[in-house]
């Protein structure tokens, strides 16, 4: 969805948009399709186990139902994936193929990295993988950072799937260093200031939610910000008290929607957006043409509040 019908009143979005998206969702619903209207499927339902094939329309999911999962299932668009839904059937091609490992190794050589880090990594390794890669040099991922990876990767390219490992001795060996951060750093964020701050894109989960609410105790935005998640998660944070948290804080929580190809935010009403997402950045300059100020979410938390 392009909205929150919850907050849909409070943006001015044009009618015709409106109806079409609505149209969208019955058509879904009268076909017997639960509506999570979610990136994250996998932070809402439980998995189907090992080796499953299935079909992810989301690029970031089905990356990370590859790599994290163990499932098995191509990079694809929302008609094939609506086609396999229907039918139960896919292409037998790719990456649901059991598949030698890829013989392309890229090497974290940045010392220390955040979120933000590993979103360039992915775009960095989205844009010269084939359909998978292995990454060297990093023992594990906490959700945040992982979901950064697989929302970079499936923004630049055909890759679908990453392992972290220290690669084959015969595998190409490619080093992700500072130089090449700054590189994509540079293509992205085009601007040192903001009029908004966007935070979800891949959509926030529980526990990011939750980690957020923490670190804004006692602080609010100087400036909007918009919190997208789940509207699953979002009725959960709002059991908790998060979402009321974060309210305080100068937070627009939003559900059923994205930072990616959303109306919500427009040239006409913002100048530049600052957020810690290499997806969201990526849109919000190719599609919604607002410029991007990049920053880890610490960073944000920093310098954003008061």
């Amino acid at each position: 969805m392009g909205f929150d019908i919850d907050n849909v009143s409070n943006y001015g979005l044009d009618n015709e948009f409106i109806e079409k998206q609505n149209s969208i969702k019955n058509s879904y619903e009268k076909m017997g399709v639960t509506p999570s209207f979610s990136c994250i499927p996998y932070e809402i339902y439980d998995l189907p186990k090992k080796g499953t094939q299935v079909s992810f329309a989301e690029t970031n999911a089905a990356i990370y139902a590859n790599s994290i999962g163990n499932l098995k299932t191509n990079k694809e668009s929302a008609f094939s994936a609506l086609a396999s839904a229907l039918t139960g059937k896919s292409p037998y091609s790719d990456l649901r193929k059991d598949s030698e490992e890829s013989n392309l190794t890229i090497r974290m050589k940045v010392s220390e990295p955040n979120e933000l880090t590993f979103g360039m990594l992915g775009f960095f390794a989205g844009k010269i993988a084939d359909s998978s890669v292995m990454i060297s040099g990093v023992k594990q991922l906490d959700q945040r950072s992982c979901k950064s990876l697989c929302g970079g990767m499936g923004t630049s390219g055909l890759c679908g799937k990453f392992t972290l490992d220290e690669g084959k001795n015969n595998s190409e060996k490619v080093d992700f260093d500072k130089k090449e951060m700054e590189n994509i750093y540079d293509e992205l964020s085009t601007t040192d200031s903001s009029d908004l701050i966007t935070l979800g894109s891949p959509q926030l989960g529980l526990d990011e939610l939750s980690d957020l609410t923490s670190m804004l105790h006692g602080k609010s935005f100087k400036k909007r910000c918009m919190v997208f998640c789940p509207r699953a998660i979002q009725n959960q944070a709002k059991k908790l008290g998060y979402s009321d948290d974060l309210k305080r804080a100068g937070c627009e929580v939003l559900s059923d929607c994205c930072i990616c190809l959303t109306p919500l935010i427009s040239k006409k009403d913002v100048d530049g957006v600052t957020t810690n997402s290499i997806k969201g950045a990526y849109y919000l300059k190719n599609s919604n043409g607002v410029d991007v100020n990049l920053k880890p979410l610490s960073k944000i938390i920093e310098e954003e509040t008061k």
